[in-house]
């Protein structure tokens, strides 16, 4: 197998890069919805009410019925809420800091990392694609400076995949930037959310310790 040969498999098995590049990218973005979802309350006032309601059977101390509603329950605050329940008896120092830490670990960690995952995915489209395009240029030029008779539909296939690649690289990152701003959004939105409403509960152990 010659040079051309070899530049030409290698722009040909960029079109199977980007496709798995951006087939990574839509698996990220699935996880990340799906997980957005099963975490979040789907409505401000469903998480309103859920926290009123806690705060209520806290205040007057009946802390099985505040497990029991929080039991059975996976989204993220009812399942902090549980664990704060669990381990009313810590200093509050160190409830806090459990808190804290299971927040970042169980929930907001994996989002991160989906979210960095597509991040790279947004970045590596176009860079893909342009090194699909220098190859396929590479290909053209290297079949005319061979010195042979060379068909005209020979260089426009070689110059075409150059420009499909780098369509294919801009393809992947416009939609899946848009996408990656719309979930790091929710993202924050659901990470001030758990903070405020934690520290609301959290309020309530800090006045019990007091």
């Amino acid at each position: 197998m010659g040079n051309l040969e070899v530049v030409k498999w290698l722009a040909d098995a960029c079109y199977g890069f980007l496709a798995l590049n951006f087939l990574w990218g839509m698996t990220c973005v699935l996880i990340v919805w799906r997980r957005l979802s099963q975490l979040s309350f789907r409505s401000l006032k469903a998480e309103t009410e859920f926290v009123d309601g806690l705060e209520e059977l806290l205040q007057e101390h009946k802390y099985k019925a505040a497990a029991e509603r929080c039991d059975f329950d996976f989204r993220a605050l009812p399942r902090l809420c549980l664990l704060m329940i669990a381990n009313r008896e810590q200093p509050y120092a160190r409830l806090r800091q459990m808190i804290s830490t299971n927040l970042q670990r169980h929930f907001l960690g994996d989002l991160e990392h989906r979210l960095g995952s597509l991040v790279t995915v947004i970045k590596s489209g176009p860079l893909l694609g342009l090194f699909g395009t220098v190859l396929g240029m590479m290909a053209a030029f290297g079949r005319i400076g061979t010195g042979e008779k060379v068909q005209p539909s020979q260089i426009a296939d070689e110059i075409s995949v150059a420009l499909i690649c780098t369509a294919m690289g801009l393809g992947t990152a416009i939609p899946l930037g848009y996408i990656l701003s719309y979930l790091s959004i929710r993202t924050r939105t659901l990470q001030e959310s758990l903070e405020s409403n934690l520290a609301r509960i959290l309020h309530h152990f800090r006045k019990t310790e007091g």
